[in-house]
């Protein structure tokens, strides 16, 4: 297996630029992620790797080798892509076998190949089954049966699941991750789906209009994102985002951020961090999750109130999703499923203060 690094590497297409001077290093045997939004370059960044697209600058390197002008074949890597591009009228056996038979492996060695691979998938009942016969679900599992009997260098994955229903792409994505144990392999990976980046990856890169905008392990972004957008794209419902100043009590020395309608206490700690900027206005976040009623306060919070209305509310079974409107703002509380809800009406809200997060307006970074 393989690292994997890009230095300085930069797509474009006349004016439009698709991957902008991205470095990355991925280790040998890690899951890396990348993730955005639909145009941020992670497709673009994958298939520059596969070498499918020509670099305009910088240097892409496979273990100790660049491969700026290798050809895909020689690459020793191995794709799965949206569409499983599986070939109709051969069998599963046959499409497994494909690429081995033009490399001219031995038949005995093909066939050991392919029936691991096919066991370690769960397929083996499909061999002599032809793609129309089989679910989505198992057709995606012949693609990467396909990737896996190359016993490649790095698999590269882009949206593989994405054809698949909610329950299935579950399912798959747990498969994915102990087959990535198993294997021992480089694996990146290109989604869109936040969801599928924080249950899989080892780390994840988040991109936005061809920049890197932060790289790190699931955790960490969630909980120390370097930027609004990091922040708000990481993180299901999104984080909320309220325009307010940074304003200190002249008696106590306290700051507080005053959102105009409401007015929350910073802990001590949050407010040595962010005293400098003082009388400032702030970007003020804080996640769904972190928004309690005043009924069902967890313990040991730093809790500020939040005097809210209700404007309306998702019962989700095992806890509620509360839209609710403060000066006319509107922002999504998570709330214990006990919580009584009316649209209309107002609702005692608690913020834990320990969780938030400021972001400086013009430039978007995070203060804290």
């Amino acid at each position: 297996m393989a690292s994997v690094d890009y230095e300085h590497v930069t797509k474009r297409w006349g004016d439009v630029v698709a991957v902008n001077d991205l470095t990355l290093h991925i280790n040998d045997k890690e899951f890396m992620v990348y993730v955005g939004p639909s145009g941020c370059g992670k497709s673009t960044s994958l298939r520059l790797l596969a070498g499918l697209e020509e670099i305009t600058e910088g240097i892409i390197k496979i273990g100790d080798k660049i491969v700026n002008d290798v050809p895909p074949k020689d690459r020793d890597i191995a794709m799965v892509f949206q569409s499983y591009a599986l070939y109709p009228h051969m069998t599963v056996y046959d499409n497994m076998a494909f690429g081995l038979k033009l490399r001219k492996v031995p038949k005995q060695e093909i066939n050991q190949k392919v029936n691991e691979a096919a066991e370690l998938l769960g397929i083996s009942n499909l061999l002599d089954r032809k793609p129309k016969a089989l679910s989505g679900g198992q057709r995606q599992r012949v693609a990467l049966g396909r990737a896996i009997v190359r016993n490649p260098k790095v698999f590269l994955l882009d949206e593989p699941l994405s054809n698949l229903d909610a329950k299935l792409r579950v399912e798959t994505r747990a498969n994915l991750t102990r087959l990535h144990k198993r294997l021992g392999a480089t694996f990146i990976y290109v989604t869109h789906d936040q969801v599928e980046a924080m249950t899989m990856a080892d780390r994840i890169a988040v991109l936005r209009d061809g920049i890197l905008q932060q790289v790190d392990a699931p955790q960490v972004l969630y909980n120390h994102p370097t930027n609004v957008f990091v922040a708000g794209f990481i993180g299901s419902p999104s984080m909320n985002f309220f325009d307010a100043t940074l304003v200190e009590e002249v008696d106590t020395k306290k700051l507080f951020i005053d959102g105009g309608s409401f007015r929350l206490e910073l802990p001590a700690d949050k407010a040595d961090q962010v005293r400098k900027h003082k009388g400032k206005e702030v970007i003020f976040g804080i996640r769904p999750e972190d928004i309690h009623s005043a009924e069902f306060v967890p313990p040991d919070i730093i809790a500020a109130p939040l005097p809210a209305e209700v404007d309306f509310f998702e019962l989700m079974g095992n806890e509620i999703f509360v839209y609710a409107l403060t000066g006319g703002k509107q922002f999504i509380a998570r709330v214990d499923p006990r919580t009584r809800a009316t649209p209309g009406q107002s609702i005692d809200l608690v913020v834990n203060m320990e969780n938030m997060h400021l972001f400086d307006p013009t430039t978007e970074v995070a203060l804290v």
